[in-house]
């Protein structure tokens, strides 16, 4: 067998478990793993910013389904992405960052990029950071990390690579194939479920991001049990909006916990029924839940789960669907539109002037549009007015919830998307946490629409001052000139100041090769 440095063995290997795709910046410390990349046949995207590389890599994941890949070097390259890869923990994406690090620390200070603890600072936010101190170690992680992509809950894993092992000569990674298979829940488990749905008179189903690839599974359990319909943020598409049974995705509706208390039996398919999908404590229903995750610490929070299923919720669907009978429930459908045009009505009055805009959005963007939005009251009101059609297709920074996300991860996004369209939604602040990355995204000839909502300050943490009786304190910044920023990058700019005039710079930027830098204003929804 013919040896090459460990580093550019890293890539090779990457290459024949299917990485088409590395997102990084070389450096000093990790230009070993570089040597391999051409080589190998794999297509680098150079990011401005480690942070932005994890997106870019965190976006792509999303997009595809198949795992992101970053290199970063020691210090404060794995610092800068340390964001994403808590980003990509909130939301369950499978990211695989491999960092350069130092051969050693205990008795050397003063070197260059050095930590007190890089594997320790990475574990603060990944679901594990090792370091090999081995060629076959390094392939074992790699692997391990593959596998567990594939067979448990998505998490993000992080790779610490001393640079003298990147240097040394190495062999291949051995060929390795695992034939994954779940398990079938207990059939007299799954019995007994399909009898409690089709016993129960006002049942719920809440479908979550875990329930994205049971997909229309998911929907006809729902439908075939005559439940009411809530989906999380990372759910929307999982059942269709225009459904009569369908509440959408508006759990974080204070009302939605007196729908809660209405009902007889709550069925949870893949949800964390975490603080960013209620915004309260109790989710408000006092009857029986059953709860399917692949995550055990899901089965035993806070939500008091009766009947818990460790499963995944296509195999689970699956079997559920062959076990159950239609049966109808007391829900009315007419009641279930009024609310939901009373919590419509609600988001608008709380973040005014954004609806139509909203709306104005949906109505222009093609089929299979892939949506990646940032921090933003733009996103805030979208969550719960926009309808997705469609699983998998918008993308937000639940949970962790940082700025500088939409950008750098919807240019990953577009990357993996191909063909398909894609767009950018930032608030005028989290815009500025990456902007550089225009600069990737105009390298990479991106046909990107990239929606900047400006109110020229904080409005969010305004409202939420005002709100708690503190006199607003630095929420007001002064912004630059965006579009003469973008068109410096070498973007093309748009300012539109009417719904008409916003609906033709979306629909000519779609058309486009290369970015576009959409400015929207408070404005803009009343030209």
């Amino acid at each position: 067998m013919s040896t090459k440095p460990l580093g550019a063995q890293l890539s090779h290997m990457l290459k024949s478990r299917g990485v088409e795709v590395i997102f990084g910046i070389p450096g000093v410390h990790n230009q070993e793993m570089y040597r391999g990349i051409e080589e190998a046949g794999i297509t680098h995207v150079l990011a401005r910013n480690e942070q932005g590389a994890g997106f870019m890599a965190d976006g792509y994941a999303r997009a595809t389904g198949k795992p992101g890949v970053a290199y970063v070097i020691t210090g404060p390259g794995l610092c800068n992405i340390m964001n994403p890869v808590g980003q990509a923990y909130s939301d369950s994406v499978p990211l695989l960052v491999i960092a350069s690090c130092l051969d050693e620390v205990v008795a050397t200070r003063g070197q260059l990029h050095q930590m007190l603890d890089q594997e320790g600072a990475g574990a603060t936010v990944a679901d594990w950071s090792e370091t090999p101190r081995t060629a076959d170690a390094a392939y074992h992680l790699i692997d391990r990390a593959l596998l567990e992509f594939k067979t448990s809950r998505p998490r993000p894993k992080l790779m610490n690579v001393p640079i003298a092992l990147l240097e040394a000569e190495a062999a291949p990674a051995p060929d390795r194939s695992v034939q994954v298979a779940f398990d079938a829940p207990n059939s007299d488990q799954i019995a007994r479920i399909a009898g409690m749905l089709s016993a129960a008179k006002r049942p719920v189903v809440i479908l979550g991001g875990g329930a994205c690839r049971a997909g229309g599974l998911a929907e006809e359990v729902a439908t075939r049990a005559g439940a009411a319909v809530f989906m999380t943020n990372a759910g929307r598409g999982l059942f269709g909006d225009d459904a009569p049974l369908s509440f959408g995705a508006c759990l974080s509706r204070p009302g939605s916990a007196d729908i809660m208390a209405q009902a007889d039996l709550v069925l949870v398919l893949g949800s964390e029924l975490s603080e960013c999908d209620l915004w309260r404590g109790p989710l408000g229903h006092d009857c029986p839940m059953i709860r399917v995750d692949l995550d055990p610490q899901m089965l035993m929070d806070r939500h008091n789960v009766t009947d818990p299923v460790l499963a995944d919720c296509t195999v689970f669907c699956e079997a559920l669907l062959a076990a159950m009978e239609p049966s109808g429930s007391d829900w009315d459908a007419a009641a279930i539109t009024a609310m939901r045009a009373k919590w419509r009505a609600e988001t608008d009055a709380d973040r005014p002037g954004i609806v139509p805009l909203v709306d104005a959005l949906r109505a222009v963007l093609p089929a299979k549009t892939m949506i990646f939005s940032d921090m933003t009251q733009f996103a805030y009101v979208a969550n719960e007015t926009f309808p997705m059609d469609r699983p998998g297709h918008w993308h937000h920074p639940s949970g962790f919830g940082t700025l500088g996300y939409a950008l750098a991860a919807a240019i990953g996004g577009k990357v993996g998307a191909g063909d398909n369209p894609v767009i950018s939604i930032n608030g005028d602040s989290g815009f500025q946490y990456n902007i550089q990355e225009l600069a990737t995204a105009v390298e990479l000839g991106l046909s990107l629409p990239i929606i900047v909502w400006d109110n020229g300050k904080l409005k969010e943490i305004e409202d939420g001052m005002i709100h708690a009786q503190i006199a607003p304190n630095a929420v007001v910044a002064r912004n630059p000139d965006f579009c003469k920023l973008a068109e410096a990058y070498g973007a093309r700019a748009a300012a539109p100041r009417s719904l008409e005039a916003f609906q033709h710079a979306v629909t000519e930027a779609l058309a486009t090769d290369g970015p576009t830098l959409i400015h929207v204003t408070p404005e803009t929804a009343l030209g």
